[in-house]
């Protein structure tokens, strides 16, 4: 399109338009002017909401007279003298963008249509931007001091943190944004330095000083301040001979990596802190610090800087690495970085300068971690770190500082704060450490946790977990711990619950500790005994499986391990996987001639044949493992057979004989200090006499069972218990209090997935007799996906054949036949009754 069309409004255009009169632009007072005219002229195009070729050509003519002349025939630009670089290119912008409005315009004729005015408003919106941008810079370039640094061109997410910023910069309120190194606070900080409404407010008055790119001293301060607000005063002795200035306008100023400064055990820290608490009092200025250290002003408005969204790490990772396929193993990485913003650039960069895949991503991520994030330019993770290493406040805290660091970053879940007195016995002024460590943000606090960010902990975890005295100290204080009996009817039961919040901690450390020698023997005790807090306190399977499965036959720790993992299987339902692991350890047991572990695994065998509903095998693997434990005089074993051996007979039909098993029992305990056992047989007592009809007996018996287990707050006892009351109560069609039953039992599954699913089903049957019909479908639903989470395929299949039950029973219902075979049965051959 050539020049000549640049004429004025023709037909179609806005009544009374001309342009601007031709003159030369000699001062940028002058072409701020010319500038405003423009953005009046793009706002009556916005307000009409329409627009012709004659009215973009116009706009194009005053965009020439402005300083971008075009010759006829030529798309040379014309610089003239007395317009700056900056200038010139926000005016290209404008003006390509109007040229190709026109070119659209000649082609589909004048603009209509809805769709073509949205994309006309959208341009133009687009445009008045640009001309506003260079409305500031036109009038910045008469203000003295120092325009920040541009706009981060990879920042995404974070919308409500920035408009919360802005608002309270919009009220001059001074604020403190604080986070670990790499975070993204200097980011944040650029961008809101740049928001729109912001460049509205304050215009050429946004002052950016970083603080760690001078010698901390109050002299050195003042002087970066005076030269940055561009104050004139070269040597300033104090904020006194800046006052009259910075009174002047409103200001807003970021001082970045304030900790640089502000650090409590550096140089001139107070005088500085008090000029800095000073600058932040004028009425008219909006003070903004970013810092890693949570010592900053007082009244500023302390905002925790949080890691990135799954969608905004995304973003910035394929920004950087390109915006081809995207990838699940990028996920995985990004959530492995803990989504940490400095970490996640650093990786992208690095695999694009190695024009990497993702998979030799992943691969070099295992292999190197730490190195991946670091570029050819020499930026990388450590060196944040390092800044917050060598601060003064960190040297303070003393030689076993960076060693202590190191623990918190091995375990995965850090350092629980309540255990530190028996985790560092040794380490003076432990607490006031630990808070450092926060204060400088190289750790976090979370549910009671001291623990960090994962790129700094992959950073700052030992190398060599041998060669840290304090890991090693700590480790031996968790075996000690470790090593205490776990009677459910001794004192002392109720401490070893500390266990549910460490077992991630202790299950990393004896990972870490079985790899580095397979043979140490108070490694893998430590391993029985974790299992067996487990076992107690928070039932779950380990991944120290394989481990102890791939073990030698003949290593001295593999029986008593193998057992104990067969009862975490048993605990979470999976009997078979239980059976399998049990019959490995009679295998061994037998091979090196151990009784007592042969008479534990025929123990545990007989129960899991009683689950299985294998009575023909189970009475003869009770009956020898009784017999062995007579042999070895353990009479509390002896029970726990006579225990098994009855629930067998019962469930072979012989109720009368497993009673008198269960007396036989009940004779064996001493009166005091085995009431758990003796919950156990009352328990059973009841479910005997529930199968021989006899209901007033079986009450008596499982509520005496509660009285028992109540005061010790045994939940798995307690879940069984209330879980059997439920069907006692069922059965009797007294499905209100088998209701109530199940919520109790339920109340004390402690998390145990396998519970929970149990309760559920049965709820699911409650509901269904009582025409609940869609709560006990959306229940039955939860049970099987419990189950299938579980890998118990066979009882979730149960649940699913129960909800197609239901759903007919649904189905009768509303098709008005109440009398439906589907929604009157009571539907106990769907209840999976198994024992637990």
């Amino acid at each position: 399109m050539s020049s000549s069309s640049h004429g004025t409004s023709g037909p179609g255009g806005r009544a009374g338009y001309q342009p601007a009169v031709e003159r030369p632009i000699s001062t940028e007072q002058s072409l701020s002017n010319e500038v405003r005219r423009l953005n009046r002229t793009v706002q009556m195009l916005h307000e009409e909401s329409s627009a012709t070729k004659e009215n973009i050509d116009a706009l194009l003519k005053e965009l020439d007279r402005l300083g971008l002349g075009v010759d006829s025939g030529d798309t040379a630009r014309e610089v003239r003298p007395t317009q700056s670089a900056p200038t010139l290119t926000a005016l290209e912008e404008i003006r390509d963008k109007l040229q190709a409005l026109s070119d659209r315009i000649e082609n589909v004729g004048r603009m209509g249509s809805n769709e073509e005015i949205k994309d006309l408003s959208a341009l133009i919106d687009g445009i008045r931007d640009i001309v506003a941008d260079r409305q500031y810079i036109t009038l910045a370039a008469s203000i003295p001091g120092e325009s920040p640094p541009p706009a981060p061109r990879d920042f995404f997410g974070r919308e409500d943190l920035i408009e919360k910023i802005v608002g309270l910069a919009e009220n001059l309120v001074p604020i403190a944004l604080v986070g670990a190194g790499g975070i993204g606070k200097t980011a944040i900080a650029l961008t809101v330095l740049h928001h729109g409404r912001i460049k509205e407010r304050f215009r050429g008055h946004r002052r950016f000083i970083r603080c760690d790119q001078f010698t901390a001293s109050r002299a050195n301060f003042l002087r970066q301040l005076s030269k940055v607000i561009g104050a004139g005063v070269e040597n300033p002795e104090d904020l006194a001979s800046l006052r009259s200035f910075l009174s002047s306008k409103e200001t807003l100023i970021v001082l970045d990596n304030v900790e640089s400064i502000l650090d409590p055990q550096g140089t001139d820290a107070r005088d500085i802190h008090t000029v800095v608490r000073e600058l932040s009092q004028f009425s008219n200025i909006c003070l903004c610090v970013t810092s890693r250290i949570s010592n900053v002003p007082p009244h500023c408005k302390r905002l925790e800087i949080p890691t990135l969204s799954m969608e905004a790490a995304q973003n910035v990772f394929y920004s950087i690495y390109g915006d081809g396929d995207r990838s699940g193993i990028i996920d995985t990485l990004l959530q492995r970085l803990d989504f940490h913003a400095l970490s996640i650039t650093l990786l992208a960069t690095t695999a694009s300068d190695n024009l990497w895949s993702f998979d030799r991503l992943a691969q070099e991520w295992d292999e190197q971690r730490t190195q991946v994030l670091r570029t050819d330019y020499d930026e990388s993770l450590a060196a944040t770190i390092d800044l917050s290493l060598t601060s003064p406040t960190f040297r303070r805290l003393g030689p076993n500082a960076r060693d202590l660091l190191g623990v918190v970053a091995f375990f995965p879940r850090g350092i629980n704060e309540r255990n530190l007195d028996w985790l560092f016995p040794t380490v003076l002024s432990r607490k006031t450490i630990f808070d450092k460590f926060c204060t400088l943000s190289l750790t976090y606090r979370s549910n009671g946790f001291v623990t960090m960010l994962a790129p700094i902990r992959d950073y700052l975890s030992p190398q060599d977990p041998k060669s840290s005295p304090v890991l090693r100290a700590t480790k031996d204080h968790y075996f000690t711990r470790l090593s205490v009996e776990i009677r459910p009817s001794k004192p002392g039961f109720g401490d070893t619950q500390w266990i549910k919040s460490e077992d991630e901690n202790v299950e990393h450390l004896l990972d870490v500790f079985t790899s580095i020698n397979a043979n140490a023997i108070d490694v893998w005790d430590a391993c029985f005994h974790f299992m067996e807090h487990l076992y107690w306190q928070k039932p779950r399977q380990t991944m120290l499986r394989f481990k102890i499965e791939n073990l030698p036959n003949g290593h001295p720790s593999k029986v008593k391990c193998l057992f104990k993992l067969s009862q975490l299987f048993g605990l979470v339902g999976n009997d078979l996987e239980e059976k399998r692991l049990l019959d490995h350890t009679l295998t061994l047991g037998r091979e090196q001639g151990d009784g007592f572990w042969i008479a534990l695994a025929l123990q545990s065998l007989s129960r899991v044949s009683w689950k299985l509903r294998l009575p023909e095998e189970g009475i003869p693997q009770a009956e020898e493992a009784l017999e062995r434990f007579k042999q070895l005089g353990i009479t509390l074993e002896q029970g726990n057979c006579l225990d098994h051996l009855a629930r067998l007979l019962l469930d072979s039909g012989q109720p009368d004989a497993a009673s008198d098993v269960v007396l036989r029992k009940i004779e064996l305990l001493p009166e005091k200090g085995e009431e758990f056992s003796l919950c156990q047989s009352h328990h059973l007592l009841g479910e005997i006499h529930r199968f021989k009809g006899e209901k007033e007996k079986a009450t008596h018996h499982f509520e005496t069972a509660l009285t028992i287990a109540s005061p010790f707050n045994w939940q798995g006892q307690l879940f069984r218990i209330h879980y059997d009351m439920a069907r006692l109560f069922h059965d009797e069609n007294k499905l209100d209090d088998a209701d109530a039953q199940i919520g109790c039992a339920k109340s004390h599954a402690a998390g145990v997935a396998y519970y929970l699913a149990r309760g559920t089903e049965l709820q699911a049957l409650v509901w269904y007799r009582q025409r609940r019909l869609e709560d006990a479908r959306a229940e039955i639903l939860r049970a099987s996906e419990i189950y299938q989470g579980l890998g118990l395929a066979d009882d979730a299949e149960d649940c699913r054949r129960f909800m197609k039950k239901i759903e007919t029973a649904m189905e009768s219902w509303i098709s008005g036949n109440e009398n439906s075979s589907a929604l009157n049965s009571q539907g106990t051959d769907q209840a999976n009754w198994a024992g637990i």
